[in-house]
């Protein structure tokens, strides 16, 4: 090993070498509309899937697409020594669809705009997994001796439907010593933040149908049923839409309220209102209270209305009862929460109180619960200190990543974190972005903690 190689100078100028050709194979695979939700994009996804493989070859690795009941993982690495210890970088190549009327510019073209680069999955997440690919060839020009494996996924953005299935299917080549996944959010720029804990998710649907047509409300209204008006009435009962309260009994009787060391932790990485509200372009917030905030976003678990389905939506008022209605739903869940034992209160309470309510369970990721001592954790935050000159907290993250419980579960390895987006950066949103100054410390922070675990023994 050469660790000249390795100082942060070293790796800046490794990255600014690199910085056109990240910014070619970024290219490359932002362009794909690797959209895992929608059928009709399923060629594409598997063109995603070769573009990787291609991605390894070109610099020297290797790859293999492993086949799933669904789409495949695209499995590189680079090394297979026995003797060394491994390490995989988890990363998803599927994205979200873009259909949004605020993009600047057509989602799948990718600009690059000075140290800005805009397109669908430029964060989320193919911009961290060749940040990280690409720290992977710094460590490997340096000679670090370890086994730097990755494993991209095609579904994540459904709910890795065939993630698990998958990983039993292939175990035996996926086996590892510990993977780090590069797909969490900062909570500001200059203030390195990783997971202590995921929320999961649990989806499910509620439909009324009350007639088999539209009714003339001035012949039949205040006589006939009305779908729409009775399932906001089931929403109404289930949760409080002012202050997110659930309603629900036993729904909160598994949360495990933040510690004190967690709260300390959680203000010490930077959260602003101002700034959470700006990133995300919110206009009103149930409270503007940071750790209040933080407690709702990280430690909370939350009932969400995602839409209602029902009735005329064209201009003006049609005047007619509609026969039937839906509302979509999910739940976020924190860590020590089970999806099957909150889904099934749920349905308890909608069966009992709105027997003619068909409910509808969709699908559910659990949440998961991190670690935060030992040398991998002290790796992770030794590296983004290293990239960033900064210290790392450990907060939570809001969303759900269904893999990496499976990961654990499956490969019998722990999971840690090494993201590099921000909020700004618009996960899900128009215009998503991602920037030259993370792309440049993930490539210093993933080659450092390549080097520090290769002296962990195997």
């Amino acid at each position: 090993m050469n660790p000249s190689l390795l100082t942060r100078e070293a790796l800046a100028q490794f990255a600014a070498d690199s910085r056109g050709a990240f910014e070619a194979e970024l290219k490359t695979l932002v362009e794909i509309p690797s959209i895992s939700a929608d059928p009709a994009a399923l060629a594409d996804v598997r063109r995603c899937a070769e573009a990787a493989r291609s991605l390894f070859e070109r610099h020297g690795g290797k790859a293999e697409l492993l086949e799933t009941s669904g789409n495949p993982f695209i499995h590189g690495w680079f090394g297979e020594d026995p003797s060394l210890p491994t390490i995989t970088v988890y990363n998803h190549m599927d994205v979200q669809p873009a259909n949004e009327p605020e993009w600047k510019a057509d989602p799948f073209t990718f600009v690059v705009d000075g140290d800005t680069y805009r397109g669908r999955g430029s964060t989320d997440d193919k911009g961290p997994a060749v940040t990280a690919f690409f720290g992977a060839l710094a460590a490997r020009r340096a000679g670090v001796p370890l086994n730097i494996h990755f494993l991209w996924e095609l579904e994540e953005e459904i709910g890795s439907p065939s993630f698990e299935g998958g990983l039993n299917r292939h175990k035996a080549r996926l086996k590892t010593d510990a993977i780090v996944v590069s797909d969490t959010v900062w909570i500001t720029r200059g203030k390195p933040s990783t997971p202590a804990g995921l929320r999961g998710l649990k989806g499910f649907r509620l439909t009324l149908e009350t007639a088999d047509h539209d009714l003339h409300s001035g012949v039949v209204g205040g006589a006939a049923r009305n779908p729409l008006a009775e399932l906001i009435k089931v929403v109404a009962a289930m949760m409080d839409g002012e202050t997110g309260k659930v309603k629900v009994p036993g729904f909160y009787d598994e949360v495990v309220k933040p510690s004190k060391q967690e709260l300390e932790e959680w203000a010490a990485a930077g959260f602003s209102v101002d700034t959470f509200k700006k990133d995300h372009m919110i206009t009103g917030m149930r409270t503007e209270d940071p750790v209040k905030v933080m407690k709702r976003v990280w430690g909370r678990p939350t009932m969400e209305v995602h839409g209602v389905v029902g009735g005329y939506t064209g201009p003006g008022i049609k005047s007619a009862v509609p026969p039937r209605a839906e509302v979509k739903m999910s739940c976020r869940l924190v860590p020590d929460m089970d999806e099957h034992k909150t889904i099934a209160r749920i349905r308890a309470f909608v069966n009992e109180h709105f027997p003619d309510v068909q409910f509808h369970e969709e699908h559910g990721l659990a949440p998961f619960k991190g670690h935060v001592t030992g040398p991998y954790a002290e790796a992770i935050k030794d590296a983004y200190e290293f990239a960033f000159r900064a210290p790392c907290s450990f907060t939570r993250e809001g969303g759900s990543i269904g893999a990496v419980k499976t990961m654990e579960d499956i490969l019998g390895c722990e999971v840690y974190f090494l993201g590099l987006s921000l909020p700004s950066h618009g996960y899900h949103a128009p215009n998503e972005n991602y920037d030259w100054e993370q792309a440049s410390g993930g490539m210093a922070a993933f080659a450092h903690y390549f080097q520090t675990v290769s002296g962990f023994k195997k």
